[in-house]
């Protein structure tokens, strides 16, 4: 509702308000490329003198502010209620989230609790059992098998008719790993059993059990000795030592 003249006069007035991020002058591929793209008369383009200017939307805001005709006026408002409209809406989501970070918060350090009350209760990796202790050892050796939902490979130098009869109330698939020395139980057993492959293999001094590819235990003596001397059952909790174990088994 201006006239252009009006508008540069008030712009040059004010040029100070107009930084190029405002206001910018068009460059000839930009005036070529405006030309192509809008119907104007001859006299919108042919008669001007020099390259027009353009604003952003922050120039738009800013001349609105300046002229004084109704449609200057009523833009200037619109851009006023805009803005105060975006800054509660900014601020009152910044609160609520605000709100929901320390909601998290405070349900994160709740959890971290109860998990540490429940680390407190649960069973020690590490087991040492003195001479004597047969039957705590046999028992944790059975709780180590039963976590087994698919698998149980053992390796063990040395298989006897113990291990063998706790093996035989255990039905999941079970790989043992021990040398050549003694296996005559294990050809009797086999006889009336399915459920253990045995693979030669003299590599081995340390025993082993791992749970179905995921849970990796060391034992300082053989199963078939459990609780006859002072030994140590432990859990390996770093996975690179389990991954290694079963790289170098290849039993697959």
């Amino acid at each position: 509702g201006v006239e252009t003249k009006v508008v540069m006069q008030t712009v040059k007035r004010n040029i100070r308000r107009f930084p190029e991020s405002f206001m910018f002058q068009l460059t000839k591929e930009e005036f070529l490329y405006w030309k192509s793209q809008i119907v104007t008369s001859k006299g919108d383009s042919q008669g001007l003198r020099k390259l027009p200017y353009a604003f952003t939307e922050q120039g738009v805001a800013m001349i609105a502010g300046l002229l004084n005709s109704e449609q200057a006026v009523n833009t200037s408002i619109q851009v006023i209620n805009a803005f105060v409209a975006m800054r509660h809406f900014i601020s009152d989501n910044v609160l609520e989230q605000r709100y929901i970070n320390n909601m998290v918060l405070e349900h994160e350090d709740r959890l971290k609790l109860v998990e540490n009350i429940f680390n407190n209760f649960k069973g020690e990796n590490n087991h040492i059992y003195f001479k004597g202790e047969i039957y705590d050892a046999y028992s944790l050796l059975l709780d180590i098998l039963n976590k087994a939902k698919k698998e149980i490979i053992i390796i063990d130098n040395y298989i006897d008719k113990n291990i063998l009869d706790i093996l035989s109330k255990i039905n999941k698939k079970i790989i043992i790993i021990t040398n050549d020395y003694n296996n005559s139980d294990y050809e009797k057993y086999k006889s009336q059993y399915n459920n253990i492959r045995l693979i030669i293999n003299n590599d081995f001094h340390d025993r082993f059990i791992i749970i179905d590819k995921k849970e990796l235990y060391h034992s300082g003596a053989s199963f078939k000795d459990l609780g006859k001397k002072c030994f140590q059952i432990n859990k390996i909790e770093e996975d690179k030592i389990l991954k290694s174990l079963l790289d170098n088994i290849k039993i697959y």
